[in-house]
């Protein structure tokens, strides 16, 4: 917060906007498999997607449950711990995800 001497400062609070959930056919999804810093497991990294926090968390429980193992979703990113690469990318397309690589 800033003080101000100014009789007629009004404070306002920044809240960060959420964007819009883009359609399932306009998101470029990107999936990879990464291994560093990370204790030497595998996990298979979904970067990509335009949309909330809560869409975003729908579909990585959507993944993690579909592929029956952990993950998380920290940072835009949905991690889900091993190397499911090819089923994700096939699940992601039946979903009606086209721009998936």
């Amino acid at each position: 917060m800033v003080y101000s001497t100014n009789p007629d400062f009004t404070f306002e609070e920044g809240h960060p906007e959420e964007t819009e959930t883009l359609p399932k056919t306009q998101q470029k999804l990107r999936v990879s498999i990464e291994h560093k810093n990370r204790g030497g497991k595998v996990v298979t990294l979904i970067k990509g997607f335009v949309g909330t926090e809560d869409d975003l968390k729908d579909l990585g429980k959507l993944l993690k449950t579909k592929c029956g193992v952990g993950g998380s979703v920290k940072d835009g990113e949905i991690i889900v711990q091993g190397e499911w690469r090819e089923r994700i990318v096939s699940l992601l397309r039946t979903e009606g995800y086209t721009g998936t690589k």
